[in-house]
Protein backbone atom coordinates (compact mmCIF):
# COMPACT_ATOMS: atom_id res chain seq x y z
CA UNK A 1 0.00 0.00 0.00
CA UNK A 2 1.27 3.69 -1.14
CA UNK A 3 2.28 6.23 1.80
CA UNK A 4 -0.93 8.65 -0.87
CA UNK A 5 -3.49 5.56 0.17
CA UNK A 6 -2.89 5.06 3.87
CA UNK A 7 -2.87 9.14 4.17
CA UNK A 8 -6.82 8.66 2.29
CA UNK A 9 -7.80 5.93 4.53
CA UNK A 10 -10.11 6.98 7.58
CA UNK A 11 -8.41 6.53 10.39
CA UNK A 12 -4.72 5.42 9.43
CA UNK A 13 -2.85 6.91 11.15
CA UNK A 14 -0.32 8.93 9.52
CA UNK A 15 0.96 11.03 11.99
CA UNK A 16 1.80 10.65 16.13
CA UNK A 17 -1.37 9.33 17.53
CA UNK A 18 -1.08 11.93 19.85
CA UNK A 19 1.04 13.79 22.23
CA UNK A 20 3.96 12.31 23.81
CA UNK A 21 4.33 12.50 27.07
CA UNK A 22 7.78 12.94 27.68
CA UNK A 23 7.92 12.11 31.60
CA UNK A 24 6.20 8.82 30.38
CA UNK A 25 8.75 8.27 28.11
CA UNK A 26 11.91 9.51 30.38
CA UNK A 27 10.35 6.58 33.19
CA UNK A 28 10.20 3.87 30.60
CA UNK A 29 13.97 4.42 29.60
CA UNK A 30 15.08 4.58 32.77
CA UNK A 31 13.56 1.26 33.64
CA UNK A 32 14.69 0.25 30.36
CA UNK A 33 18.13 0.75 31.84
CA UNK A 34 17.78 -1.60 34.80
CA UNK A 35 15.77 -4.41 33.51
CA UNK A 36 19.08 -5.15 31.43
CA UNK A 37 21.28 -4.94 34.42
CA UNK A 38 18.48 -7.97 35.74
CA UNK A 39 18.00 -9.85 32.27
CA UNK A 40 21.92 -9.95 31.27
CA UNK A 41 22.95 -11.65 34.56
CA UNK A 42 20.14 -14.02 33.52
CA UNK A 43 21.57 -14.15 29.87
CA UNK A 44 24.94 -14.91 30.73
CA UNK A 45 24.15 -17.38 33.80
CA UNK A 46 26.36 -15.64 35.99
CA UNK A 47 27.46 -17.04 39.57
CA UNK A 48 26.44 -14.60 42.53
CA UNK A 49 28.10 -17.08 45.57
CA UNK A 50 31.47 -18.23 45.99
CA UNK A 51 31.89 -20.75 48.88
CA UNK A 52 28.27 -20.07 49.56
CA UNK A 53 28.72 -16.30 49.99
CA UNK A 54 26.98 -13.87 48.49
CA UNK A 55 29.14 -11.83 45.88
CA UNK A 56 29.53 -7.98 46.70
CA UNK A 57 28.41 -6.96 43.33
CA UNK A 58 25.56 -9.04 42.98
CA UNK A 59 24.29 -8.86 46.31
CA UNK A 60 24.39 -4.72 45.34
CA UNK A 61 22.38 -5.56 42.27
CA UNK A 62 19.86 -7.52 44.45
CA UNK A 63 19.01 -4.53 46.68
CA UNK A 64 18.65 -2.31 44.17
CA UNK A 65 18.05 -3.91 41.07
CA UNK A 66 16.51 -7.42 40.80
CA UNK A 67 12.54 -6.97 40.80
CA UNK A 68 12.59 -2.83 41.12
CA UNK A 69 12.67 -2.20 37.62
CA UNK A 70 10.12 -5.03 36.48
CA UNK A 71 6.87 -3.47 38.62
CA UNK A 72 7.81 -0.28 36.82
CA UNK A 73 8.33 -1.49 33.27
CA UNK A 74 5.09 -3.69 33.89
CA UNK A 75 3.35 -1.10 34.98
CA UNK A 76 4.10 1.08 32.06
CA UNK A 77 3.47 -1.25 29.24
CA UNK A 78 -0.14 -1.27 31.22
CA UNK A 79 -0.25 2.22 30.81
CA UNK A 80 0.79 2.10 26.90
CA UNK A 81 -2.38 -0.43 25.60
CA UNK A 82 -4.60 2.07 27.89
CA UNK A 83 -3.06 4.75 26.13
CA UNK A 84 -3.40 3.29 22.87
CA UNK A 85 -7.19 2.27 23.53
CA UNK A 86 -8.14 5.45 24.24
CA UNK A 87 -6.61 7.31 21.38
CA UNK A 88 -7.70 4.76 19.25
CA UNK A 89 -11.54 4.88 20.39
CA UNK A 90 -11.06 8.45 19.46
CA UNK A 91 -10.14 8.21 15.52
CA UNK A 92 -10.91 4.41 14.41
CA UNK A 93 -14.11 2.22 14.31
CA UNK A 94 -13.15 -0.81 16.06
CA UNK A 95 -10.74 0.45 18.25
CA UNK A 96 -10.43 -3.03 20.67
CA UNK A 97 -9.71 -5.00 17.31
CA UNK A 98 -6.83 -2.53 16.87
CA UNK A 99 -5.60 -3.29 20.27
CA UNK A 100 -6.21 -7.17 19.90
CA UNK A 101 -3.79 -7.10 16.87
CA UNK A 102 -1.16 -4.79 18.68
CA UNK A 103 -1.35 -7.50 21.36
CA UNK A 104 -0.97 -10.64 19.04
CA UNK A 105 2.06 -8.83 17.32
CA UNK A 106 3.35 -8.27 20.28
CA UNK A 107 2.83 -11.71 20.53
CA UNK A 108 4.74 -13.01 18.04
CA UNK A 109 7.56 -10.65 18.92
CA UNK A 110 7.55 -12.21 22.49
CA UNK A 111 7.68 -15.62 21.16
CA UNK A 112 10.83 -15.35 18.43
CA UNK A 113 12.47 -12.77 21.55
CA UNK A 114 11.87 -16.20 23.60
CA UNK A 115 14.42 -18.34 21.93
CA UNK A 116 16.92 -16.24 22.73
CA UNK A 117 16.42 -15.12 26.18
CA UNK A 118 13.54 -18.05 28.24
CA UNK A 119 11.62 -16.13 30.92
CA UNK A 120 11.36 -12.60 28.91
CA UNK A 121 8.67 -10.38 29.24
CA UNK A 122 6.42 -9.41 25.74
CA UNK A 123 4.63 -12.71 25.64
CA UNK A 124 3.21 -12.65 28.73
CA UNK A 125 2.25 -8.90 28.74
CA UNK A 126 0.73 -10.20 25.25
CA UNK A 127 -1.22 -13.23 26.28
CA UNK A 128 -2.38 -11.08 29.75
CA UNK A 129 -3.35 -8.39 27.20
CA UNK A 130 -5.68 -10.60 26.08
CA UNK A 131 -6.86 -12.38 28.66
CA UNK A 132 -7.25 -9.50 30.47
CA UNK A 133 -7.19 -6.06 29.46
CA UNK A 134 -9.48 -6.48 26.32
CA UNK A 135 -12.21 -7.97 28.67
CA UNK A 136 -11.47 -5.30 31.25
CA UNK A 137 -11.75 -2.42 28.28
CA UNK A 138 -15.75 -3.12 28.59
CA UNK A 139 -15.89 -2.41 32.21
CA UNK A 140 -16.18 0.83 33.94
CA UNK A 141 -12.62 2.31 35.35
CA UNK A 142 -12.90 2.24 38.37
CA UNK A 143 -14.10 -1.57 38.48
CA UNK A 144 -10.87 -2.23 36.18
CA UNK A 145 -8.59 -0.18 38.77
CA UNK A 146 -10.02 -1.99 41.90
CA UNK A 147 -9.12 -5.37 39.81
CA UNK A 148 -5.33 -4.06 38.80
CA UNK A 149 -5.04 -3.17 42.55
CA UNK A 150 -6.02 -6.18 44.18
CA UNK A 151 -4.32 -8.55 41.69
CA UNK A 152 -1.30 -6.49 42.38
CA UNK A 153 -0.87 -6.64 46.14
CA UNK A 154 -2.59 -9.73 46.92
CA UNK A 155 -0.57 -11.77 44.92
CA UNK A 156 2.72 -10.02 46.10
CA UNK A 157 1.57 -10.42 49.88
CA UNK A 158 1.44 -14.10 49.43
CA UNK A 159 3.92 -15.44 46.48
CA UNK A 160 6.31 -12.15 45.61
CA UNK A 161 6.26 -9.95 42.46
CA UNK A 162 6.63 -12.17 40.22
CA UNK A 163 2.93 -13.21 40.24
CA UNK A 164 1.83 -9.49 40.31
CA UNK A 165 2.71 -9.16 36.53
CA UNK A 166 -1.09 -9.34 35.57
CA UNK A 167 -1.64 -6.91 38.21
CA UNK A 168 0.62 -4.73 37.27
CA UNK A 169 -0.76 -4.54 33.93
CA UNK A 170 -4.02 -3.91 34.76
CA UNK A 171 -3.47 -1.50 36.84
CA UNK A 172 -1.38 0.91 34.50
CA UNK A 173 -3.98 -0.03 32.27
CA UNK A 174 -6.49 1.40 34.47
CA UNK A 175 -4.23 4.60 35.40
CA UNK A 176 -3.92 5.27 31.69
CA UNK A 177 -8.01 4.94 31.29
CA UNK A 178 -8.30 7.54 34.02
CA UNK A 179 -5.83 9.87 31.94
CA UNK A 180 -3.31 9.80 35.12
CA UNK A 181 -0.18 10.01 32.57
CA UNK A 182 -1.39 13.35 31.70
CA UNK A 183 -1.49 14.85 34.49
CA UNK A 184 2.01 14.23 35.64
CA UNK A 185 3.42 17.41 35.04
CA UNK A 186 0.57 18.72 37.63
CA UNK A 187 1.47 16.74 40.22
CA UNK A 188 3.50 18.97 42.71
CA UNK A 189 4.02 18.84 46.64
CA UNK A 190 2.16 15.29 46.93
CA UNK A 191 5.25 13.56 44.43
CA UNK A 192 7.37 14.91 47.29
CA UNK A 193 5.57 13.12 50.12
CA UNK A 194 5.22 10.22 48.16
CA UNK A 195 8.79 9.76 47.55
CA UNK A 196 10.00 10.34 50.93
CA UNK A 197 6.85 7.96 52.29
CA UNK A 198 8.27 4.93 49.58
CA UNK A 199 11.99 5.93 50.50
CA UNK A 200 10.97 4.93 54.07
CA UNK A 201 9.27 1.97 53.29
CA UNK A 202 11.93 1.06 50.81
CA UNK A 203 14.59 0.74 53.82
CA UNK A 204 12.14 -0.91 56.16
CA UNK A 205 11.52 -3.85 52.99
CA UNK A 206 15.35 -3.98 52.23
CA UNK A 207 16.35 -4.93 56.25
CA UNK A 208 13.53 -7.67 55.59
CA UNK A 209 14.48 -8.90 52.72
CA UNK A 210 18.23 -9.08 54.35
CA UNK A 211 16.95 -11.57 56.25
CA UNK A 212 17.18 -14.13 53.34
CA UNK A 213 19.95 -12.34 51.05
CA UNK A 214 20.36 -15.93 49.29
CA UNK A 215 16.57 -16.28 47.82
CA UNK A 216 16.81 -12.64 47.46
CA UNK A 217 14.25 -12.09 44.07
CA UNK A 218 12.02 -15.30 45.02
CA UNK A 219 10.67 -14.23 48.43
CA UNK A 220 7.68 -12.51 49.27
CA UNK A 221 10.20 -9.73 51.11
CA UNK A 222 11.53 -9.30 48.29
CA UNK A 223 8.65 -8.61 45.75
CA UNK A 224 7.06 -6.35 48.56
CA UNK A 225 10.56 -4.50 48.66
CA UNK A 226 10.65 -4.13 44.77
CA UNK A 227 7.20 -2.71 44.31
CA UNK A 228 7.57 -0.18 47.35
CA UNK A 229 11.51 0.94 45.47
CA UNK A 230 10.13 0.94 42.27
CA UNK A 231 7.48 3.60 43.48
CA UNK A 232 10.43 5.24 44.91
CA UNK A 233 12.32 4.99 41.88
CA UNK A 234 9.62 6.62 39.92
CA UNK A 235 8.61 9.73 42.20
CA UNK A 236 12.25 10.20 42.72
CA UNK A 237 13.04 10.02 39.17
CA UNK A 238 10.08 12.65 38.37
CA UNK A 239 11.48 14.92 40.99
CA UNK A 240 14.95 14.51 39.44
CA UNK A 241 13.49 15.80 35.83
CA UNK A 242 12.32 18.65 37.18
CA UNK A 243 15.57 20.50 38.10
CA UNK A 244 18.31 21.45 35.92
CA UNK A 245 20.37 18.47 35.65
CA UNK A 246 17.68 16.51 34.98
CA UNK A 247 16.21 18.61 32.37
CA UNK A 248 19.50 18.48 30.66
CA UNK A 249 19.37 14.23 31.11
CA UNK A 250 15.86 13.83 29.77
CA UNK A 251 15.98 14.10 26.39
CA UNK A 252 18.48 10.55 26.39
CA UNK A 253 15.84 8.91 28.76
CA UNK A 254 13.08 10.07 26.46
CA UNK A 255 14.84 9.01 23.28
CA UNK A 256 15.53 5.45 25.35
CA UNK A 257 11.91 5.20 26.44
CA UNK A 258 10.39 6.15 22.89
CA UNK A 259 11.96 3.24 21.23
CA UNK A 260 11.92 0.69 24.65
CA UNK A 261 10.88 -1.94 21.97
CA UNK A 262 13.53 -2.12 19.68
CA UNK A 263 16.22 -1.43 22.85
CA UNK A 264 14.76 -4.27 24.90
CA UNK A 265 15.00 -6.79 21.86
CA UNK A 266 18.34 -5.20 20.87
CA UNK A 267 20.32 -5.50 23.91
CA UNK A 268 19.88 -9.61 24.52
CA UNK A 269 21.29 -9.50 20.87
CA UNK A 270 23.80 -7.70 22.03
CA UNK A 271 24.09 -9.08 25.63
CA UNK A 272 24.69 -13.01 23.65
CA UNK A 273 26.74 -11.44 20.95
CA UNK A 274 29.41 -10.06 23.41
CA UNK A 275 29.29 -11.67 26.76
CA UNK A 276 30.89 -14.48 25.72
CA UNK A 277 33.70 -12.83 23.85
CA UNK A 278 34.36 -11.65 27.58
CA UNK A 279 33.91 -14.18 29.55
CA UNK A 280 31.00 -13.72 31.13
CA UNK A 281 28.81 -16.92 30.83
CA UNK A 282 28.79 -19.01 34.09
CA UNK A 283 31.08 -16.72 35.48
CA UNK A 284 32.04 -14.41 38.47
CA UNK A 285 33.24 -11.17 36.32
CA UNK A 286 30.72 -9.11 37.38
CA UNK A 287 32.71 -6.09 37.07
CA UNK A 288 33.23 -7.05 33.54
CA UNK A 289 29.64 -7.47 33.15
CA UNK A 290 28.53 -4.28 34.59
CA UNK A 291 31.16 -2.48 31.95
CA UNK A 292 29.34 -4.37 29.09
CA UNK A 293 25.43 -3.49 30.36
CA UNK A 294 27.10 0.24 30.83
CA UNK A 295 28.15 0.54 27.07
CA UNK A 296 24.95 -1.13 26.03
CA UNK A 297 23.17 1.78 27.18
CA UNK A 298 25.42 4.24 26.26
CA UNK A 299 25.49 2.97 22.65
CA UNK A 300 21.66 2.53 22.63
CA UNK A 301 21.00 6.11 24.10
CA UNK A 302 23.47 7.92 20.87
CA UNK A 303 21.86 5.69 18.77
CA UNK A 304 17.97 6.87 20.21
CA UNK A 305 19.03 10.11 19.78
CA UNK A 306 20.48 10.13 16.28
CA UNK A 307 17.22 7.73 15.09
CA UNK A 308 14.86 9.80 16.82
CA UNK A 309 16.51 13.27 14.73
CA UNK A 310 15.75 11.99 11.70
CA UNK A 311 12.77 9.60 12.35
CA UNK A 312 9.58 9.56 14.23
CA UNK A 313 9.05 5.83 15.25
CA UNK A 314 11.66 3.65 16.38
CA UNK A 315 12.53 0.66 13.71
CA UNK A 316 10.29 -2.23 15.59
CA UNK A 317 8.00 1.00 17.47
CA UNK A 318 7.34 1.54 13.09
CA UNK A 319 6.90 -1.70 12.31
CA UNK A 320 4.67 -2.84 15.64
CA UNK A 321 1.81 0.68 14.65
CA UNK A 322 1.92 -0.42 10.75
CA UNK A 323 0.56 -3.97 11.96
CA UNK A 324 -1.47 -2.75 14.40
CA UNK A 325 -3.01 -0.75 12.01
CA UNK A 326 -2.86 -2.57 8.66
CA UNK A 327 -1.32 0.58 6.74
CA UNK A 328 2.08 1.92 5.50
CA UNK A 329 2.64 4.35 9.01
CA UNK A 330 4.65 7.78 7.78
CA UNK A 331 7.90 7.28 9.38
CA UNK A 332 9.10 10.43 8.19
CA UNK A 333 9.00 13.23 10.65
CA UNK A 334 6.98 16.67 9.35
CA UNK A 335 8.67 19.02 6.55
CA UNK A 336 8.30 21.82 9.65
CA UNK A 337 10.70 19.74 12.19
CA UNK A 338 13.58 22.24 10.21
CA UNK A 339 15.38 18.83 8.70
Amino acid sequence: MTAAAVAERPGAPTSSSGPRIGQLDALRGFALGGILLVNIQQLMLMRSTEDQEKLLIPHILDLTAQQRFFPLFSLLFGVGFGIFLRRAQAKADHPRLLLLRRLVALAALGAAHHLLQPGEALLPYAIIGIVALLPLSWAPRWITLTVGLVTTVVPIALAGSGAALPGLLITGFALALFEIPESLHRIGPHLLGVFLLAVAGSVAALLWQEQDPLNAGFTVSSGVAGLVMALAYATGLLLFLRTRVGRWCAPTLEALGRMALTNYLTATLLVISFGPLLGLPESTAWPRLLGLAAAILVVQAIWSRWWLARFRYGPLEWAWRCVTWWSLVDIRLPATSGR
